[in-house]
């Protein structure tokens, strides 16, 4: 069957040889060195596997048709046949569908030869042993059974002869797979009907008045697979022809549909689609940078399994006003954008973390956060399609018993990508704004590609609820800018590498078409706010990065929304001058920003702290405190809040302590004083906290989006690997016609046969060739030990070289002389 399907794919026209490796991009990693090896790849069971995966139902329901059509013979079936199987059921199907499916198996080759005489390959039925869920011939199974077959009518009597509850079995064995696994002593049970009294006991495989199993496998209708025991149970299988009868009223292959189900739902309002989803965008950045704040400001420890604690997510969760679950998403999504790392931490000892590690926001945070929101979203939602983080997972349980937490190993599934573009490209194919139920998902998932769905409805669903999460999706439909974003994804998988830049963005820093159709859709951002008069800020829509910055500094949130509200207080206004603002400044913030007049008491508040900010110095002694107010020292001398700090008086406006510079601030602070802290020259210590930052890590959204296919090549590349394999086709080919002298290895290189000639003898050979211009069959080892024989025709020899044309190639190549086995001169 090998060189059958050699001979095929040596038959083709190059173009056809690529077409088929670029359905099958499996077969070019790594590059098969001639046709041979290429059709061994192709029929392999690995490869074959992968082909059925990509294929919906009714093709597969075809090929079933060409599996059970084949000749006993031959092992071949035709084009006619397979269509006489498809359109034998009550609801037919057309014959043009059932012609393009065999195309397709055709072109990938699953089936190969001309119409009248296919042949399937071998590989399939490892893969699929159970032809449309059908079972072996009777013939294969038991004689008994067989002969009980080979009669219609007596089968046709012993079926509706079968009891309800026998007759319940048959039809779901019918259904597929026909193999069933029967409770330990069902075959050992008297049939129904049976004189014998059965003891009520769960031995019995069935009820108190018999065993069903036992009544079909004495009947005929059942074929035991094993031989079950008193204390084991076994398997039975349906004999083909029974399942055949059974089917009857939906056809040998079942229900056929060439088209996916409809879906029942009405298309929503695009635009009510639109704005729920852009609503949910707004919020996913929100928490987002919310939560990495909060990491910058108090980083989570690495456990020394990897990921972060359940305490630590609790604790995230619950400051950023989220569910756990959804905080795990967003720490996740952060992470494979590039956002959140791991910082090494010497010296560091714990008991229960890696104690050398913490997770915090990485230089790229920075430049996360001056982008436009639209542009942000689109990071984490790039991250979120092409990471290989199942994050479902996160709170449950591996195989130790051991919870499964944010950020650990445990939760890598490397088919994830796959089933997010699989589930989001349902939603992309039906009418825009169209909201399908999770069933009706998973129905259509079934249909396109039922060996990929199959025992994963949970991981479906854990899309969808990931993707109204996100905002890819709105009221359970898929947003026009989420469309757009799995189109570009999309597109840049089936493109491939693009090393000389041809599809690159004329200039990198332009926004995608997926952040432009979101900016449509979400408010503007704004450069000012409202001042209220109980000192309450408002902002109207999302603000511009550098007023959030100074809001930032000068205010506390108090509620965030499209429309933020923000507070003024004595601490946030003491924060603001601590990181280097004077009175001057905060008065002209609120002047140019505030579209309403500001409010008499913001003023007065800003200058009342200012007055006192300052009044205080602080430094080094341990620490000290000064002031050029002597009142002002005498009484913190005297205030007994202050007395763990020992404080002493070194002058009338002098005081220190033997504590450092941040405790003396933090106890001042907290007795009601507003200290600045100073240096040696008695200039001010801007308060700016320090910013730490993990190095940057590379986001996952620079690798292909599924990392369990193989890589797809342009038709270009594709020519030029079926190049290379016919090459290594006709050097095979070349190396079977040489004489058997040349194709033995040297000693201790080819570890081949011995060659007649020796070293000597081959090199006489070769000069007589060049004077007489022959042909010559060389054998020569490369500097691997590989033996290889080629028909060349000399030219030169000099200085330990040989120069010769290759015939087959026409070009001169150069061969070292001590690795040249032999050398005969051609006939």
């Amino acid at each position: 069957m090998t060189t059958s399907l050699a001979d095929h794919l040596r038959s083709l026209p190059d173009e056809s040889l690529a077409a088929l490796l670029q359905l099958r991009p499996d077969l070019v990693v790594p590059v098969p060195a001639d046709v041979s090896a290429l059709a061994i790849r192709a029929q392999s069971r690995v490869s074959v596997a992968r082909a059925l995966d990509g294929l919906d139902q009714f093709t597969l329901q075809i090929l079933d048709a060409a599996r059970l059509t084949r000749n006993a013979d031959d092992a071949t079936t035709a084009t006619d046949t397979v269509l006489a199987m498809a359109t034998a059921g009550p609801h037919p199907p057309a014959p043009t569908a059932v012609r393009a499916a065999v195309g397709r198996l055709r072109a990938l080759f699953l089936l190969y030869g001309p119409e009248h005489a296919l042949q399937v390959l071998p590989a399939v039925d490892e893969v699929s042993p159970y032809p449309a869920g059908l079972g072996r011939p009777a013939a294969e199974l038991d004689p008994r059974a067989a002969a009980l077959c080979a009669d219609p009518a007596k089968l046709r009597r012993t079926v509706l002869a079968a009891p309800p509850s026998a007759r319940a079995i048959l039809d779901r064995l019918a259904a597929g797979p026909p193999v069933g696994s029967v409770p330990p002593g069902a075959l050992q049970a008297p049939p129904l009907g049976a004189a014998d009294p059965v003891l009520t006991d769960p031995t019995n495989g069935g009820a108190p008045t018999g065993s069903p199993v036992r009544w079909l496998v004495d009947n005929r209708l059942l074929v035991p697979a094993t031989t079950g025991s008193s204390t084991a149970g076994g398997t039975v299988e349906l004999p083909r022809e029974v399942g055949l009868l059974l089917r009857r009223d939906s056809g040998p292959l079942g229900p056929l549909r060439t088209s996916p189900p409809p879906v029942a739902a009405a298309p929503r309002e695009p635009k009510a689609v639109d704005s729920a989803g852009a609503g949910q965008t707004m919020e996913v950045v929100r928490h987002t940078e919310g939560l990495l704040e909060q990491l910058a400001d108090e980083p989570a420890p690495v456990l020394r399994s990897g990921g972060i604690g359940v305490r630590d997510l609790r604790r995230l969760a619950r400051t950023a006003g989220l569910d756990e679950p959804t905080a795990a998403l967003l720490l996740e999504v952060a992470y494979a954008a590039g956002l959140l790392g791991e910082l090494e931490m010497p010296g560091a000892t714990t008991g229960r973390y890696g104690a050398d590690q913490q997770v915090l926001p990485t230089g790229g945070y920075e430049v996360w956060r001056a982008a436009s929101l639209a542009q942000r979203w689109e990071q984490l939602a790039r991250a979120w399609l092409t990471m290989t983080r199942q994050v479902g997972l996160v709170g449950r349980r591996d195989d130790r018993d051991r919870p499964i937490t944010a950020l650990s190993a445990e939760a890598e599934r490397a088919s994830v990508p796959a089933t997010r573009r699989a589930v989001l490209g349902v939603l992309a194919d039906l009418e825009p704004a169209t909201a399908p139920t999770p069933e009706e998902v998973q129905e259509l998932l079934d249909w396109r590609s039922p060996r990929r769905s199959r025992g994963r409805d949970a991981a479906h669903r854990e899309v969808l609820a990931e993707a109204a999460q996100l905002g890819v999706t709105g009221l359970g439909a898929l947003t026009s800018y989420g469309r757009l974003l799995l189109g570009d994804l999309t597109s840049t998988d089936e493109r491939g590498d693009d090393p000389l830049g041809v599809h690159a963005d004329v200039e990198s820093g332009d926004p995608s078409s997926t952040a432009r159709a979101l900016d449509a859709l979400l408010p503007a951002p704004v450069d000012h706010f409202l001042v209220q008069a109980d000192l309450t800020v408002v902002v109207p829509g999302p603000p511009e990065p550098a007023l959030a910055v100074e809001l930032e500094a000068m205010t506390e949130l108090e509620s965030a929304g499209g429309a933020s509200v923000h507070r003024v207080t004595t601490a946030s206004v003491r924060r603001a001058l601590d990181s280097g603002y004077t009175a001057d400044d905060l008065h002209d913030v609120f002047r140019r920003r505030s579209r309403t007049p500001v409010p008499q008491g913001l003023t007065y508040l800003i200058d009342d702290v200012a007055r006192k900010h300052g009044g205080l110095r602080v430094g080094l002694a341990g620490a000290y405190l000064r002031s050029d107010d002597e009142t002002l020292i005498s009484e913190v001398l005297a205030d007994r809040r202050l007395e763990s700090l020992a404080l002493r008086r070194l002058a009338p406006t002098v005081l220190c302590t033997q504590y450092q510079v941040g405790r003396l601030l933090g106890a001042l602070r907290d007795a009601g004083y507003a200290p600045v802290q100073e240096d040696g020259t008695g200039s001010t210590v801007l308060a700016r906290p320090r910013i730490r930052r993990a190095p940057p890590r590379v986001s996952v959204t620079t690798r292909t989006i599924d990392p369990l296919a193989a890589p797809k090549l342009p038709m270009p590349r594709l020519l030029g690997v079926v190049e290379h394999i016919r090459r290594g086709d006709a050097a095979a080919r070349a190396a079977r016609r040489a004489p058997a002298v040349v194709r033995g290895g040297a000693p201790g290189l080819g570890g081949g046969p011995v060659p007649a000639h020796t070293h000597s003898e081959a090199l006489a050979v070769l000069q007589q060739a060049v004077r007489d211009k022959a042909l010559v069959w060389v054998g020569y080892v490369d500097a691997h030990g590989a033996t290889a024989s080629r028909l060349l025709k000399p030219v030169s020899i000099g200085a330990g070289y040989l120069r010769a044309e290759d015939e087959r190639t026409e070009m001169l190549h150069t061969f070292a002389l001590h690795r040249i086995t032999a050398a005969v001169v051609a006939d």
